[in-house]
């Protein structure tokens, strides 16, 4: 077995919720070594990594993989400096600002031969796998519309100044519409065209805290996708209806809750209740049916999983750079149309 070594690069939240959970239960991967520039996190949950002060004490023979969980902002550099160390890389979307950044650094990973791979985890969000699962049965026929929903409440701009500066790279689109955009390309595929309407609520923000995005695509299908940080009672977090039926989920996925409980990610530890199912009600031979409808089985491990092999196996990796890039290229439009009020078609 071979093991892959780590060097991590963030000791806050993303990295304690997301990343060491899975890595700490997998015996193919080791954290060696983990960059704080000041504060000490990482002697709580990982006493036998050492700390280090720069980055680029990470980069260091034994490390294979560099994990990057530090602000929007610095991913550009780090992934440049980690892929020219011959280092292979996961980074926390959105992987840069830019679909120049982009090319950039999915020219060097190729060039340099190794794995740049970005944490679109959200994939297998319960209501995504489930969906999926769904429309490759064609329980609902003909597609005609589609919304997601990332509603969360926050009465206050968020704590970490970063996220709130105004710099390119952040606000909400960059923080929950670049995992909206990836499900939506994972279910449905490039759009023809997009229209957004991006809003500023809190009082003095310098990031856009709402959206509410477009996609337009063939045949008349439409993809919503919304978030806002003023719901305090959300809407439903997945509707989809086709010209047999609708499938409709009230809740959102409970990952990430049970991961900041602790919950250690092994066997069916995301199970949810049928209380938490998704409805299906459409038309199966003839007869119109309402019920529950059982969730895909899916789990953040499986990006994991895909990680692993795709290093130590030449595996496909099942998110790709092309997709990364494509989501960046929506985003760039998605700021394009909220400024001019139209509706853009995409190249």
């Amino acid at each position: 077995m071979q093991i892959v070594n780590i060097g991590l690069a963030g000791a806050g939240f993303s990295s304690r919720v997301f990343h060491l959970p899975f890595f700490k239960q997998d015996a193919r991967f080791c954290v060696q070594k983990v960059y704080e520039r000041t504060s000490n996190n990482a002697a709580q949950w990982l006493p036998s990594a050492e700390t280090v002060r720069d980055f680029a004490s990470l980069l260091t023979d034994e490390i294979d993989l560099i994990v990057i969980t530090t602000p929007n902002q610095t991913h550009y550099d780090m992934v440049k400096d980690a892929l020219l160390a011959g280092k292979h890389v996961l980074v926390e979307k959105p992987l840069v600002a830019t679909v120049t950044e982009a090319k950039e650094l999915a020219t060097l990973a190729k060039e340099q031969g190794k794995v740049l791979y970005v944490y679109q985890n959200r994939r297998w969000d319960s209501h995504i796998a489930t969906a999926k699962t769904i429309l490759e049965q064609n329980l609902l026929g003909d597609v005609v519309d589609c919304e997601i929903r990332f509603d969360r409440y926050a009465k206050e701009k968020n704590a970490k100044v970063w996220k709130e500066a105004g710099d390119k790279g952040t606000g909400l689109v960059y923080d929950l519409g670049v995992h909206l955009i990836d499900q939506a390309l994972y279910l449905f595929g490039k759009p023809q065209a997009v229209y957004a309407d991006v809003r500023y609520q809190h009082e003095g923000a310098l990031v856009d805290d709402n959206f509410d995005i477009h996609l337009y695509y063939a045949n008349g299908f439409k993809m919503v996708l919304k978030a806002s940080k003023y719901a305090r009672e959300p809407s439903p977090t997945f509707v989809l209806h086709g010209k047999l039926g609708s499938y409709v989920k009230q809740n959102a996925d409970n990952q990430e809750d049970l991961l900041k409980n602790g919950v250690v990610p092994v066997d069916d530890w995301n199970a949810e209740t049928e209380s938490e199912w998704g409805i299906l009600h459409t038309e199966i031979n003839g007869n119109v049916v309402r019920q529950p409808y059982p969730n895909t089985k899916a789990s953040y491990q499986c990006l994991v999983e895909n990680l692993y092999q795709t290093i130590a196996n030449n595996a496909e990796p099942l998110v790709k750079l092309d997709e990364v890039i494509c989501v960046l290229k929506i985003i760039e439009v998605v700021f394009e149309s909220a400024e001019s009020g139209q509706k853009i078609t995409l190249s």
